[in-house]
């Protein structure tokens, strides 16, 4: 009987590290800046895959926990874009860029991929 109990709680344990470990904590820039920048910001990473993701406005700091089983932070990186955010691994098009609200408008950065 020890055997089987110490055997369920071993498992246990080991499922519930496997699950956790699918979610990563990440913090990356997010060019931006304003209030409305923050909700496109959030509202584009209100996703499946993605549990937390808060930009703050002074910071320019994106911070994201994310379950790698369904979505990868590089796939993170290009919705910003595609809502015309850079971030440190994406560019936004310049259509992207351009249909932001002109009070949204960063000066953008040329060293970015």
């Amino acid at each position: 009987m020890k055997i089987i109990k110490a055997t369920f709680v071993i498992f246990f344990f080991c499922s519930f590290s496997v699950a956790y470990g699918q979610n990563k904590k990440t913090s990356f820039l997010v060019n931006g800046k304003c209030e409305m920048c923050e909700e496109r910001i959030e509202k584009a990473l209100d996703i499946k895959g993605v549990n937390f993701a808060s930009w703050n406005v002074e910071t320019k700091m994106c911070n994201v926990t994310f379950n790698q089983k369904k979505i990868t932070e590089k796939e993170i990186h290009k919705i910003l874009a595609e809502v015309g955010h850079d971030t440190p691994l994406c560019k936004a098009s310049d259509e992207a860029y351009n249909g932001l609200h002109r009070c949204c408008h960063y000066t953008r950065v040329d060293s970015l991929k």
